[in-house]
């Protein structure tokens, strides 16, 4: 079915519609004024022979040749059935005050930054990527989507905040990939977890929970941890260690079937979505058609000036 994208523009066709108007009305009037000749010899020397209908076609034709051209103004469209990869991975990254440690240069945080931004250059572009970022909360930065310069962006621009949420990352991760729109497919889409992070949890509910609810889920969940034991930061002016909790985020991955990692090449990162399977749904999109009415419109005022010239010797 045809449905217009910008319908307003279809107030164009009153114009064209007030022009047939007219035209219907002067050919009246032309009938009305050649009867009042009582020389009927006089009138058929003035009035073209033989032609009867066919001194209307031209006109008629240019006058649909307007009327399709105003209404190609409104974006004429029409409904198509497009594939979409349903296939989510959720990135999750630590902004934690212990992030700004050191130990792992130039510091944990930008170290997860730039491992991140890797990992989206290489994910692919198929799939669905989203953004969640934790510190004593987790937010959804970019929902799980196709955009992946939305995704950098956020990545650059992390900011850190106080305590570790790693359990309501994860919380937050699943309740993100189940929002990724069925489209048609049946069941939650095949999706992934991937979280950096140094490790130690200090807010919202526990690393175990989180895990059992990804397992439930299906959701494997892959993490990387940065730093090393005699990692130190300032905070409020005095000098705090803050080793890395391998042990919390390797069993976090194991519970879930994913993999844990402590300096992950691009390669190895791979291994994290190279299984993950396929899930197709399809969605309504609209296919502009304008070209179409345009077409149309150049044969009807080709028709229109060919038919002039075959009867009357002139265009129009």
């Amino acid at each position: 079915m045809i449905r217009f994208l910008q319908p307003w523009w279809l107030l164009a066709v009153l114009p064209v519609l007030a022009l047939a108007a007219l035209y219907v009305w002067r050919q009246r009037h032309r009938r009305a004024y050649a009867l009042r000749f009582t020389n009927v010899e006089l009138l058929r020397t003035i009035v073209p022979q033989g032609l009867g209908w066919r001194r209307h076609a031209p006109a008629t034709a240019f006058l649909l040749c307007l009327l399709v051209l105003a209404s190609a103004l409104a974006r004429p469209s029409i409904d198509t059935r497009e594939p979409l990869e349903r296939a989510t991975v959720m990135l999750a990254i630590d902004v934690s005050l212990s992030m700004q440690a050191d130990d792992v240069e130039p510091t944990r945080l930008e170290a997860a930054q730039e491992a991140a931004k890797q990992f989206v250059e290489e994910l692919p572009a198929s799939y669905n990527l989203g953004l969640v970022s934790f510190a004593k909360a987790a937010n959804v930065l970019v929902p799980p989507g196709k955009d992946r310069d939305a995704v950098t962006g956020a990545i650059d621009g992390l900011a850190l905040a106080e305590s570790t949420a790693t359990g309501e990352a994860v919380f937050t991760c699943l309740e993100a990939i189940r929002s990724v729109p069925a489209d048609g497919a049946a069941g939650i889409p095949p999706a992934r977890i991937v979280l950096l992070s140094d490790g130690y949890r200090t807010s919202g509910r526990p690393v175990e929970e989180a895990a059992a609810a990804a397992q439930a889920a299906n959701v494997p969940v892959s993490t990387i941890a940065f730093g090393t034991d005699g990692g130190q930061v300032d905070i409020g002016g005095q000098l705090q260690r803050v080793p890395v909790d391998r042990l919390a985020l390797a069993d976090l991955a194991e519970t879930t079937e994913g993999y844990f990692y402590e300096a992950a090449s691009v390669t190895e990162l791979k291994q994290v979505y190279q299984d993950m399977g396929s899930s197709i749904g399809f969605r309504t999109a609209p296919r502009e058609i304008t070209q179409w009415y345009a077409g149309l419109a150049l044969l009807l005022a080709l028709t229109a000036g060919g038919l002039s010239l075959l009867w009357t010797s002139r265009m129009l």
